[in-house]
C-alpha cells in the first residue's frame, strides 16, 4: 500500500521537526507538531505548555517515575493519572488526524499509535552528541546546563515515556522504516529521501 502518512520520531536537537516541516511543505500536506499539542490541550483542558512538556516526556528519568507520579481522583479525568489521561487523549487525536488523510506527525509516540496502519512511513532522525549540542546552542542559546546535559535529560525522558506506553525501546531501528543520521545527511537531503520513499 502507498505510504501517505509520515511519523517522525527524533532525538532532541537532531532536526527532526525541521525535516518534517520541509517534507510537509514539499508534499503540500498538513504538518502536526505544535498543532497536535494545541488539539490535545483543547480536548484535555490543560494549557498547551503543560501538554507539550508532559505528553512526550516522563515525570523523571526512570520508569519508576510513573509509579510515584500523582494518581487520579475518582470522578476526575476518569480516575486516571495526568500522564495516562493525556496519553489517552493524545492517542485519540493522532488516530483522528491520520483518518483525515495524508500528513506528517512529529513525535508523541505516533509511530506506535499508528503501527497497525499500512499507509504510514515511520522515520527516526538522530545525530551524534557533538552535532546536536552545537545545533541546540545555535538555535536555542545557552542555559545554566551544558548542552550535553540538556540533550541527555530530554532524550532520557522521551525514552522512558516511550517505553512506559509502548513496551518498546525508543530509537531501536526495528521500530522504524527509515533511520537518518543528520550529522552526515543534511536536512534537505533527508527530506528528499523521505519524499522519494513516499512517491514509490
Amino acid at each position: 500500500m502507498k505510504k501517505t502518512i509520515i511519523t517522525i520520531s527524533r532525538q532532541f536537537g537532531s532536526g527532526g521537526r525541521t525535516i518534517g516541516r520541509k517534507v510537509a511543505e514539499k508534499l503540500g500536506i498538513p504538518f502536526y507538531d505544535k498543532e497536535l499539542v494545541e488539539q490535545v490541550a483543547l480536548e484535555s483542558g490543560f494549557a498547551p505548555k503543560f501538554v507539550e512538556e508532559n505528553s512526550e516526556h516522563s515525570p523523571g528519568k526512570s520508569l519508576l517515575s510513573y509509579a510515584f507520579a500523582p494518581q487520579g481522583v475518582p470522578g476526575v479525568m476518569k480516575g486516571l493519572s495526568t500522564a495516562d489521561f493525556l496519553w489517552n487523549i493524545q492517542c485519540g487525536v493522532i488516530l483522528q488526524l491520520a483518518d483525515q488523510g495524508p500528513c506528517v506527525i512529529v513525535g508523541r509516540n505516533a509511530d506506535y499509535i499508528l503501527k497497525d496502519r499500512e499507509d504510514v512511513l515511520h522515520v527516526y532522525i538522530h545525530a551524534d552528541m557533538d552535532y546536536r549540542a552545537e545545533r541546540i546552542v545555535r538555535l536555542y542559546g545557552d542555559s545554566e546546563k551544558s548542552p550535553e546535559t540538556r540533550l541527555k535529560e530530554k532524550d532520557k525522558r522521551r525514552a522512558v515515556n516511550y517505553q512506559h506506553y509502548t513496551g518498546r525501546t525508543w530509537g531501536a531501528s526495528e521500530n522504524y522504516d527509515l533511520c537518518i543520521n543528520t550529522a552526515s545527511i543534511s536536512e534537505d537531503k533527508a527530506a528528499e529521501l523521505i519524499i522519494a520513499l513516499m512517491n514509490e
